[in-house]
């Protein structure tokens, strides 16, 4: 199932998309009641797969698309450095604070941190340029996990039960500030940092472990890369992040990003007002935002 927000003659409610008609169905002709958030989705999914009836549907054209979680409950957790090419990118640009050299480009363990989740914007909404506060702006194409199952001290082998889907995530980033304060979340965080969507994709026809993903910046590929590359697997990242943390039903997992985000080139390639990045992760659509 691929599950979208959307607003429509200002209302706000969850549908069930099926892009190939270019049509979606309101969630809420199956309960007999509004279904304006996701989380209630989450947490009634085996109730509206047996009550959802495709009757005709409504054009996606005419609905502005919300990210599928447009403000996570809490902040959106994220996977520094973990796809190989990347990590050694990152350290050779000069921005990375947790290594120096090649020799400790590739982390022991997972580096997680957070971003706000007010900075979440869905597909088509504008990323604005930091006037004054950065001018080093990033792209970061990724794949995410939205939490289904709430879970503590999750083993890997019963990490994908706790999964209710996986939607495109570009987690945009301030590099001067990434640089400047060491720690990332600031650099992260800034209004409209992270375009979300476009929708959220139920697991069931997902196979997390085998996705092409990929990154245009103005129509060129930028990023082309697999989650087979992944240092650490999903199963890995859930086991590590709820050791001592519970995950709750809609926290929202990027796993990191490929190589080919701008630091790695020479000189970088930043973004600018005017560009257009559009992600594109198999079987999860394609995310495009322009910056403002």
């Amino acid at each position: 199932m691929r599950l979208a927000t959307v607003e429509q003659g200002g209302r706000t409610k969850v549908v069930l998309v099926e892009p190939e008609n270019d049509s979606y169905y309101p969630l809420e002709a199956a309960l007999g009641e509004p279904v304006p958030d996701m989380l209630s989705v989450i947490l009634r999914i085996d109730e509206l797969r047996t009550s959802i009836e495709r009757t005709r549907g409504t054009p996606i054209a005419g609905a502005r698309l919300l990210a599928p979680i447009p403000r996570p409950p809490r902040n959106v957790i994220c996977v520094g450095k973990n796809y190989h090419e990347h990590a050694q990118e990152f350290t050779r640009s000069g921005f990375d604070s947790s290594a120096k050299t090649p020799a400790d480009a590739i982390p022991k363990a997972p580096i997680i941190f957070t971003k706000a989740p007010e900075c979440v914007i869905g597909d088509g909404a504008d990323i604005r340029y930091p006037c004054g506060a950065s001018n080093c702006l990033d792209y970061e194409a990724e794949l995410a996990v939205v939490i289904g199952r709430p879970g503590r001290s999750i083993s890997k082998s019963a990490a994908y039960d706790h999964i209710f889907g996986y939607t495109i995530v570009n987690d945009v980033t301030a590099r001067d500030l990434q640089e400047r304060h060491k720690q990332w979340f600031l650099g992260k965080s800034l209004d409209t940092f992270c375009p979300m969507g476009p929708w959220l994709v139920t697991a069931d026809e997902v196979d997390p472990e085998d996705l092409s993903v990929k990154c245009w910046v103005n129509g060129e590929l930028r990023q082309n890369a697999n989650t087979r590359d992944l240092i650490f697997d999903i199963p890995t990242l859930i086991e590590t992040i709820s050791a001592g943390m519970t995950l709750l039903p809609g926290d929202v997992i990027a796993t990191g990003t490929p190589a080919g985000v701008g630091i790695g080139f020479k000189p970088p390639r930043f973004l600018r007002p005017g560009d257009q990045v559009t992600i594109e992760i198999e079987g999860l659509g394609r995310l495009s935002n322009s910056i403002a």
